[in-house]
């Protein structure tokens, strides 16, 4: 069944008016009264009367953005210490200016009392490096087939590279990332996937231990996880992002889990753009799922959606990576930037 997301009221009672202070007399000197003296007072007096049309709308501009943080505040309230987990990929890791929106977002969070953890995946950052080193991509069905040296090239890339940009990335923007892979304090451990004869080291998630999360965490610190894993004899695998996202949202026990895609959400008709589903439960992601409603890639995102809200994450979202600031939107205000799916 389709919901309506619920309204928080946004309206404040008038704030108190400030208070202003007349300095004592002891802090109050004469000015002087040369003719040098009166001549620069009227060249400020003069520079200083022009500026004064432009005021209003200066002041219009810092009342709105007071106005948007004003807002903000219920959202911030409910979410305040809760972890939220964001799975990033697909544009939003390709643009720059998407990729400096992301961990804007992310350190704003954090630094308003969220818990937020990243997990990415690395796609075009691979083929490249993979023709770098002579090897040429192979797909089957829409799915990269990885042999051990491409493996080898994928574990570089996302743990080596894209990993540690993006740690550093959050560092510059004031926040605290502390980089991790599946690997790391047995994180994720991997299993083949069903069709892993046809596609090599293609994984599934067997199990998390997030032991090692939870400092990082409560420190205040961003995890940054790469999803490559090992399995019970140490093969790497590589996993898919938004799979890896849901296990550990659920295994840390997060509010929210929000997958960053290259689509608006899910639609009520695939054919038309405008018919966004801004909420619904798992009863009605299901039935859009058997009528056909939802198909092709948006099937296993919908289904990490609903995997993790069985295992306690309270929502899932599957939300526009291409909006700038998507996550502020769909954390902080009411209307969202995607689809939202609940328990």
């Amino acid at each position: 069944m389709l919901l309506t997301k619920p309204h928080l009221s946004n309206s404040l009672s008038p704030s108190a008016p400030l208070s202003t202070t007349t300095p004592s007399a002891s802090h109050v000197r004469p000015l002087a009264t040369s003719a040098a003296t009166r001549s620069r007072l009227r060249i400020s007096a003069t520079s200083t009367a022009a500026p004064a049309a432009s005021a209003a709308p200066a002041a219009s501009a810092a009342m709105s953005r007071v106005d948007v943080l004003s807002e903000a505040l219920p959202f911030i309230q409910r979410f305040k210490g809760k972890t939220v987990v964001v799975k990033y990929g697909g544009a939003a890791m390709k643009s720059p200016e998407l990729q400096s929106s992301v961990i804007r977002d992310l350190v704003l969070l954090s630094c308003v009392g969220l818990r937020p953890v990243l997990v990415h995946g690395g796609g075009p950052e691979i083929n490249p490096w993979l023709l770098r080193v002579g090897v040429e991509p192979q797909f089957r069905n829409g799915l990269r087939v990885t042999d051990a040296l491409t493996m080898e090239v994928v574990e570089m890339v996302l743990v080596g590279k894209v990993n540690k940009h993006l740690v550093s990335l959050i560092n510059l923007a004031g926040g605290t990332a502390v980089g991790l892979c599946g690997k790391d304090a047995r994180l994720l451990t991997a299993r083949p996937s069903p069709n892993a004869a046809a596609l090599g080291f293609v994984g599934e998630v067997a199990r998390v231990d997030a032991t090692v999360l939870h400092p990082i965490i409560a420190s205040g610190h961003i995890p940054v996880i790469a999803t490559v894993a090992a399995d019970e004899t140490g093969q790497a695998y590589n996993i898919n992002a938004d799979t890896a996202a849901g296990e550990i949202a659920a295994a840390v026990g997060a509010e929210k889990l929000l997958l960053l895609t290259d689509v608006s959400g899910i639609l009520a008709d695939r054919n038309d753009p405008g018919s966004l589903v801004k909420e619904i439960d798992i009863a009605g992601v299901r039935q859009m799922v058997a009528d056909g409603k939802v198909a092709g890639g948006m099937i296993p995102k919908v289904e990490c959606c609903v995997r993790a809200l069985a295992q306690g994450v309270h929502t899932a979202s599957i939300i526009d990576g291409r909006v700038p600031h998507s996550l502020l939107l769909e954390i902080l205000t009411d209307e969202g930037t995607g689809t939202m799916i609940t328990g």
